[in-house]
C-alpha cells in the first residue's frame, strides 16, 4: 500500500476515535457510539470495520492507547529530576488521570470487566504499567521486568477505581491514595533488593518468582526477553 494510503487510513482512524468520545459518554462503548463515530468522522462502515474489528471495543482501546500516549508526552515535557523516584511514578500516573476522562474511562472500565473482554482490559493496564516504566527510563532485562509491571499494575487497577468514584476537592483523596499504594511498591523493591544481597535465599525464592511474573504476564508480553522487545517497540 502507498505511503499516502496509510496515512489517510490513519487519519480516519484517529477521526472515528475522536468522533466516538463525544457519543460514548452518553452511549458508552457501544455499537451506538460505533455508528454515529462513522457518521460524524464520514467514515464508510465497512473501512471503520476494517480499521476497528471489533468495533466499539477496539474504539475504547484506541481511546486507552491514546491516553498512554498522552501522559509519555507530558513527562517528556516536565523535568523531575529533583524528585525522588516513587514521586516520578506517582507523577505519572497523576497525568494519566488526569488527560482522561473520567466518564469515558467508567464506561470503559464498565466494557473491559465483561467476561469475554477481561483479557483485554488487563493488557491495556499492563501497556500502561509498561509505558510508565519506560517513560521514566527503566531498563530491565530479567524477571524485574515482571514484577516492576506486575506491581504498578495492580497498584494503577486499584487507584483508577478509587478516582473513578472520588467526590473530593480536586481528587484530592486519590492522590493520598495514589501515594500510599506507590510506597507499597517501593517496599517491595526494597523487599527485592535484600533478597538480591542474600543469594541463598535469593536462589530459593528465583523460581517462585519468575513464575509469578508469567502469570501475571498478559497475552502478548514478551516472555523470552522483553527488555530488549519492550525497546525495540519504542514510546
Amino acid at each position: 500500500m502507498r505511503k499516502g494510503a496509510n496515512l489517510n487510513l490513519e487519519t480516519a482512524r484517529q477521526d472515528m476515535m475522536r468522533a466516538a468520545v463525544d457519543h460514548a459518554v452518553f452511549d458508552g462503548w457501544s455499537d451506538a457510539t460505533f455508528g454515529a463515530a462513522c457518521v460524524d468522522a464520514g467514515v464508510d462502515p465497512d473501512l471503520a470495520h476494517a480499521l476497528y474489528p471489533r468495533g466499539a471495543l477496539d474504539l475504547a482501546v484506541a481511546y486507552h492507547r491514546a491516553g498512554d500516549d498522552a501522559m509519555v508526552a507530558a513527562l517528556a515535557c516536565e523535568d523531575m529530576t529533583a524528585l525522588r523516584f516513587r514521586d516520578r511514578v506517582a507523577r505519572a500516573i497523576r497525568l494519566r488521570l488526569e488527560t482522561a476522562d473520567r466518564e469515558l474511562v467508567r464506561r470503559g472500565a464498565a466494557l473491559f470487566s465483561l467476561p469475554q473482554n477481561a483479557a483485554t482490559g488487563v493488557a491495556l493496564i499492563w501497556a500502561t504499567s509498561d509505558a510508565v516504566w519506560r517513560a521514566l527510563g527503566d531498563r530491565s532485562d530479567d524477571i524485574n521486568w515482571y514484577s516492576k509491571r506486575a506491581t504498578l499494575s495492580a497498584v494503577y487497577s486499584t487507584v483508577v477505581l478509587y478516582w473513578l468514584g472520588d467526590e473530593s476537592a480536586g481528587c484530592s483523596a486519590t492522590w493520598e491514595f495514589l501515594d500510599r499504594r506507590i510506597d507499597d511498591v517501593m517496599r517491595f523493591e526494597t523487599f527485592k533488593a535484600e533478597l538480591r544481597a542474600a543469594p541463598l535465599l535469593g536462589k530459593v525464592l528465583a523460581g517462585p518468582m519468575k513464575l509469578l511474573g508469567r502469570v501475571h504476564a498478559p497475552a502478548g508480553a514478551p516472555a523470552d526477553h522483553p527488555g530488549k522487545q519492550s525497546r525495540s517497540r519504542g514510546a
